[in-house]
């Protein structure tokens, strides 16, 4: 997800609804997953995406 930060990546699951986990795999020590959510809409809530930015820059992220 560009709009996460470099590396940042989306998976989609579809059971029973449809939800979505944005992690990153840039860091060779570990796979931090950012945020996990259940999609209830087709748009992607820019509160969830601003969420996983702040976490991605926690972790030492530089989107």
């Amino acid at each position: 997800m560009k709009e996460v930060g470099p590396g940042a990546m989306e998976l989609r699951i579809h059971v029973l609804s449809e939800w979505r986990v944005i992690y990153v795999t840039k860091f060779s020590d570990a796979v931090y997953v950012l945020h996990a959510f259940q999609k209830k809409t087709r748009e992607t809530r820019q509160e969830d995406v601003a969420l996983a930015r702040q976490r991605y820059h926690e972790i030492g992220g530089h989107p």
